[in-house]
């Protein structure tokens, strides 16, 4: 092995490329649902309390 083979690293398929994707955006979707869940849930809290 030479310092270019070295350099380029893991070189995906296109379809590992794609499910890469989608898996990355499957996993950006359920932080977002989480963080939108904890939110909502401080907020019914909050306003129980405030009562």
């Amino acid at each position: 092995m030479n310092a270019a083979d070295k350099s380029e690293g893991v070189v995906l398929t296109p379809a590992q490329a794609k499910a890469r994707r989608q898996r990355n955006i499957a996993i950006g979707l359920a932080v977002t649902a989480l963080c939108a869940l904890f939110y909502a849930i401080t907020l019914a809290k909050l306003s129980h309390g405030a009562g």
